[in-house]
């Protein structure tokens, strides 16, 4: 056999090399293998059900992109599933407006109902211009990330969908799990899991289908499906100590093939073990806007310093 064959099916050439598995796949193998692994994961964490209404968070890049493509497939064969795009438009100039027409691109093409929601529309004003009023020193990653969280629950609700489906590979989750390790938040390292859910019902139950699959793969499943995924990064991508943990990452698994799996396994073990001893969820409706928060007013409500409901999207 060819040594840059596939080692799966042997007959293609190879197109990407698994150095963790030490194997070499060609773009079909790579396809199957991916989309294997995240049917696995789901069926594992039982993050899914036939009759589900799921909300996919739909950023216009490289992750949601791939999710959507296989959350689609996976639609096919349970009817009564249904799903539906959602798209946050945080009102960053230059660089929102492409995503926003890639990701609704994308919806049209497959056939997929797709709802974009937008900061102004939500809170008052985008991102922009909430950066320029802002009195505290925090970063706009800090902001978005909170106006964001909001906004998928929003537009979620809106859809009438009953789950919310993210993103976040195995990278974005391992980094994570070292932030908060690093930032001395032992409530959030502990209590990571691939599903969220809160048994009273607070907040819509959240999914991490790709939370098995390297960000590298990811990249590489895009374009062997030929995704027209937005490349450029968002200006304001200033959390420096997340940017190093990831250079550090890829150099250990460059070096160390595998060591990020072992670390999430690291991980998931530790929520095991500390689970018995943890506190209940503090969660109670927010008493501005009506959304779950440990505190009496949620961090939106705060940084929007308001005290009054948030106005409802319209259906």
């Amino acid at each position: 056999m060819d040594p840059r064959s596939c080692t799966v099916c042997k007959r293609h050439p190879g197109y990407f090399r698994r150095e963790y598995e030490g194997s070499v796949l060609c773009k079909s193998c790579l396809r199957d293998s991916l989309e294997r692994k995240v049917r696995r994961t789901i069926s594992h964490w039982d993050m899914l059900a036939p009759d589900d209404h799921v909300a996919v968070a739909v950023s216009g890049g490289k992750d949601s992109l791939t999710l959507l493509m296989i959350l689609h497939k996976l639609e096919k064969r349970f009817p009564r599933t249904r799903i539906t795009a959602v798209t946050v438009d945080e009102g960053i100039a230059g660089y929102r407006e492409e995503a926003v027409d890639i990701a609704t691109k994308y919806c049209k093409d497959l056939g997929i109902e797709h709802e974009v929601v937008s900061f102004e529309e939500l809170f008052g004003y985008g991102l922009d211009d909430f950066l320029k009023r802002k009195q505290e020193r925090m970063t706009a990653c800090s902001y978005c990330g909170v106006f964001r969280r909001k906004a998928i629950n929003l537009a979620a609700k809106k859809v009438g969908a009953n789950k919310i489906a993210t993103a976040h590979n195995l990278d974005d989750i391992v980094q994570t799990y070292l932030l908060n390790l690093f930032q001395g938040d032992a409530d959030r390292f502990v209590r990571f899991s691939p599903v969220l859910k809160d048994p009273r019902g607070l907040f819509l139950t959240r999914v991490k289908p790709l939370c098995d699959i390297p960000e590298r793969e990811i990249v590489m499943y895009g374009y062997a499906e030929d995704l027209q995924f937005q490349t450029a990064s968002c200006p304001y991508m200033t959390e420096a100590l997340r940017n190093e943990l990831r250079s550090v990452l890829n150099k250990l698994e460059l070096a160390h093939p595998g060591v990020t799996f072992s670390a999430y396994r690291a991980m998931l073990r530790l929520r095991t073990l500390a689970e018995p001893n943890l506190a209940p969820s503090r969660l109670q409706p927010c008493k501005s806007c009506g959304e779950p928060t440990p505190f009496e007013i949620c961090e939106a409500c705060k940084m929007q310093g308001i005290n009054s409901v948030i106005p409802e999207i319209s259906a």
